[in-house]
């Protein structure tokens, strides 16, 4: 009932609606605008390999250094302009000075949903507003057809329930529309992926606006991360789509999914 199996482009929200909608899907794509597949995206922007991981404590210290790889730490952490955290600035600022090749992320959200997605073996998409007209080219091309899975990570609640994130129904909605744009069978769209297309029309004429106003862009702003949100607002800006495989999320061009 649940796993909108009757049509090829299907969307659902956190964990558990992933795990509804994956079933045949020759990709799901995971959306978490602020901020794990936005740093994600700013990642792949410089070639950096990420490994995304749920906790950000001694058992992330560890698997980094497993991999000879850098450890994102948490935003209010990063007191110098080579740290990076899960703020995407600070990723852009640091591979500036120096080359990093291997980034653990960990992220409660959009980090959580990739991992548990590829260990059911389904082909995992990161996708945020910078890049969701490359991600859908790239999916479009590697689905050849296929049902294809479109999550929004969302937000937690104190008490650890999800809390959904219009800026996260706008990203999947971005790539939706791009990806429908050349689906001219609107009965192979779920009501739910419709309504996400719907609510990012909605917005599109002045992205950065919504961002700044939705719940979590004025969280971060409160906190002093603007710069986040308005990396986050730069719909198009990128033209890499970061696949995962073998653990790791490595960026690949939008017109390469046979890669």
């Amino acid at each position: 009932m649940f796993g909108q199996g009757a049509y090829r482009v299907r969307f659902d929200w956190g964990p558990a609606g992933a795990e509804r909608i994956a079933d045949g899907a020759a990709c799901v794509v995971v959306v978490d605008v602020l901020s794990f597949t936005t740093a994600l995206t700013v990642a792949a922007e410089h070639g950096i390999s990420v490994l995304p991981y749920r906790w950000r404590d001694a058992s992330a210290v560890a698997e980094a250094a497993r991999h000879r790889a850098e450890l994102a730490v948490g935003r209010m952490e990063a007191r110098s302009a080579e740290t990076v955290s899960l703020s995407p600035p600070t990723i852009a600022r640091a591979a500036a000075h120096r080359r990093i090749e291997r980034l653990v992320l960990p992220s409660p959200n959009g980090s959580a949903i990739s991992a548990r997605m590829a260990a059911i073996g389904a082909t995992v998409v990161g996708v945020s507003l910078r890049n969701s007209a490359a991600a859908a080219a790239w999916v479009r091309q590697r689905a050849a057809g296929r049902p294809i899975a479109v999550v929004a990570a969302g937000e937690r609640w104190p008490d650890d329930s999800l809390r959904p994130a219009a800026e996260d129904l706008w990203g999947a909605g971005a790539f939706l529309d791009a990806f429908v744009a050349h689906r001219p069978e609107p009965d192979d769209v779920s009501f739910e992926a419709g309504a996400a297309i719907a609510a990012y029309r909605a917005v599109a004429a002045d992205l950065p606006a919504a961002l700044a106003a939705s719940v979590s862009g004025r969280e971060l702003a409160a906190r002093g991360f603007e710069a986040d949100v308005a990396t986050a607002a730069d719909a198009g800006a990128s033209t890499v789509v970061p696949v995962l495989g073998d653990g790791w999320f490595r960026p690949h061009p939008a017109g390469a999914a046979g890669a």
